[in-house]
């Protein structure tokens, strides 16, 4: 389980993916997503984004994380090459964010490590994102752009270390092993036991 894919995180990338999640944590926090707090002529009503600390509203955002990091717990692949070009963009927007706002470079930060997905947690992953293309004509506007913004901070917040380096492992080891599991029972089932 120490194999490990890399791609470095500069601190402004890391800023970056930072700052987009604090926001994000902030407005469900403070409830809905109007911006002009119910007054008229000034964007939709508070109300429109849903109430105040309702844990359904960050299931987008979460599923969008750990799929992040399931990304850069791919080898190679698609997957693993669209995380490492969200990276590499990420570290550059970041990097012109920071310069422009600081007037200082971002620097190597980390490595954005998970452990690899095995057979089995790629079977997993393979399966949902078949499914999550094939429905993506249904989910609705809002909810799927929380979930690219999650997986964007996914992938950049995925580090080798601290508590990154925990979510990571968690759920990259959580994946492979739900995919033993599952593995495990379709081998060892027999019709009568199913019935």
């Amino acid at each position: 389980m120490n194999q490990f894919t890399t791609g470095s995180i500069t601190t402004a990338g890391f800023a970056l993916a930072l700052g987009l999640l604090g926001a994000d944590l902030w407005r469900w926090w403070k409830g809905g997503s109007g911006g002009g707090g119910g007054k008229p002529g000034k964007g939709a009503p508070a109300q429109a984004g849903g109430p105040a600390r309702d844990p359904k509203a960050l299931i987008p955002l979460g599923f969008g994380i750990v799929f992040g990091i399931l990304m850069i717990g791919c080898p190679s692949g698609f997957l693993g090459q669209l995380g490492g070009i969200l990276r590499w963009g990420g570290n550059g927007v970041g990097g012109t964010i920071m310069s422009f706002i600081t007037g200082q470079n971002g620097t190597a930060f980390a490595q954005a490590a998970a452990p690899r997905l095995d057979g089995y947690g790629a079977v997993v992953v393979t399966a949902l994102t078949i499914a999550l293309w094939l429905v993506r004509k249904q989910v609705p506007k809002i909810p799927k752009g929380k979930w690219k913004k999650g997986v964007f901070i996914g992938v950049m917040l995925c580090i080798s270390t601290g508590t990154a380096a925990l979510v990571a492992q968690t759920v990259v080891g959580g994946v492979n092993d739900i995919g033993a599991q599952l593995f495990s029972v379709v081998r060892t089932a027999d019709i009568g036991s199913l019935a």
